[in-house]
């Protein structure tokens, strides 16, 4: 899942990095459960893989540490990784290819992330005034956003240290 660097550290934003990975999945399953869906032994096994990751993971790599779950395959993992990101759970980062969680249960939001170059480790922002912005200026063009991933490139703080 996250590869190795001579200093790996672990980006943390706490309004969207669940500190308590089994109190998260508790909450996670009772949200999931008020949409009328099932958190599925698969689905949470994902988001507590998505979770424990130090950096954004790959598909193939959650697939990887699927130990135990049976014949998962591919489509088994992307079915899951939809259904995360459709309930708000989890947030792709496209120019990555790559899955995050997110700890915002409580209402929908666009992400932006800080992705660092040279560290490869991503930071989910909560960018208020971003997001309503972008929500201003879709809307002005005639254009309803159902939502957006903002990715920004940079060196992060403990890198630039």
């Amino acid at each position: 899942m996250a590869t190795s660097h001579p200093h790996t550290h672990v980006h943390v934003n706490t309004p969207c990095s669940p500190q308590d990975v089994d109190a998260f999945l508790n909450e996670a399953e009772t949200l999931v459960a008020r949409q009328g869906q099932r958190m599925t032994k698969i689905r949470r096994k994902v988001l507590r893989l998505l979770l424990e990751s130090p950096e954004p993971a790959k598909a193939y790599d959650l697939l990887a540490n699927l130990d135990g779950e049976g014949s998962a395959k591919p489509p088994t993992i992307y079915r899951a990784l939809d259904f995360l990101q459709d309930t708000g759970l989890a947030h792709k980062i496209e120019s990555l290819n790559a899955y995050v969680a997110c700890g915002h249960t409580r209402h929908r939001h666009s992400a932006v992330f800080l992705i660092c170059e040279k560290c490869h480790g991503a930071e989910e922002l909560h960018a208020v005034a971003t997001n309503e912005a972008l929500k201003a200026e879709t809307e002005a063009a005639g254009f309803h956003m159902n939502r957006a991933v903002v990715e920004v490139r940079g060196i992060c703080r403990d890198c630039a240290a």
